[in-house]
């Protein structure tokens, strides 16, 4: 089965950017994939702030990460950045976490001025841990993200379209890889 593992890096529940991971998730679970969300801000704040790498709360999502075939990094940008909460999460993974997978990174933001935060702050990091299929990004403005009364999110027609488009390139990417793996272990 393939197994997707989604990061949540605002520091506040609920969030829009966690109601879009959520969003994905069942969207992803419709495909027939598997997807755990995490949420940075979960994490002991000790742990993050003080750097323990070795920190029994970090067991979970470091083997999860290790399974996962994907993973989809959500934050929203705050002063033209991603989360310090995420920060902190990203660099207490092991070098090369993301090596092999494929990354879908999705941002939310007030401004659609801020759109390039992605492509000069988070980007980088993701590759100096291993990233090196990264999808295109999804970028959301708050206006585009409705609140629904049963506590779920609507995005507008737009978003919507786009993040259905770049899951069905995330989708055709996980089988491929997992087909090419497949067929690398049978030849050996």
């Amino acid at each position: 089965m393939t197994h997707i593992l989604a990061i949540a890096g605002s520091p506040s529940h609920p969030s829009r950017t966690y109601g879009i991971l959520e969003y994905t998730a069942k969207l992803l679970g419709q495909e027939g994939l598997h997807v755990d969300i995490i949420s940075a801000r979960d994490l002991p704040a000790e742990d993050l702030v003080f750097g323990r790498y070795d920190s029994p709360a970090l067991e979970q999502p470091k083997a999860l990460l290790a399974k996962a075939d994907a993973a989809i990094i959500s934050t929203p940008i705050y002063k033209a950045s991603y989360t310090g909460v995420l920060k902190a999460f990203l660099d207490l993974l092991p070098q090369k976490s993301f090596s092999g997978k494929v990354i879908l990174p999705i941002a939310t933001g007030g401004t659609i001025a801020h759109l390039l935060a992605i492509e000069y702050a988070l980007k980088p990091v993701l590759s100096e841990l291993g990233a090196r299929h990264i999808l295109g990004t999804i970028y959301a403005v708050d206006k585009q993200i409705q609140w629904q009364s049963d506590g779920s999110i609507q995005l507008d027609e737009e978003i919507d379209q786009r993040l259905k488009e770049v899951l069905k390139e995330l989708v055709k990417a996980v089988k491929y890889s997992a087909a090419e793996s497949q067929h690398l272990a049978h030849a050996n």
